[in-house]
């Protein structure tokens, strides 16, 4: 894959994380029964999350973060669909793929 394309994908990925713009946003049941406190503080660390590394981001795509909120092992994952969401997208560097992000318990996993 080629630094341009990777880069578009990283950029659109960095809209829905810190924004939520650019996409769709799924909660985990688990995460939610934490309660407020506890997504707003979620949501906080994944928009500002940026230990981006070889190890857990090998394709350069920022689609994937785990962190430690409240004690608790969390993820949060970005996959691709195409517009009808019934098949993973062809492109992901298209701004016309639908991204989907979903926050929850490392446990859900």
């Amino acid at each position: 894959m080629d630094i341009e394309r990777r880069a578009r994908i990283a950029a659109l990925n960095d809209q829905l994380r810190r924004t939520g713009k650019g996409g769709r946003i799924l909660v985990t049941r688990g995460a939610l029964d934490r309660g407020a406190q506890f997504m707003k503080t979620f949501v906080k660390e994944m928009r500002s999350f940026d230990r981006f590394n070889t190890d857990n981001d090998p394709y350069e795509e920022r689609d994937f973060g785990a962190m430690t909120v409240e004690g608790e092992r969390v993820f949060w994952k970005i996959d691709y669909y195409d517009r009808t969401m019934d098949c993973g997208a062809e492109d992901p560097s298209d701004p016309a793929t639908v991204r989907v992000l979903t926050m929850g318990l490392a446990s859900e996993y």
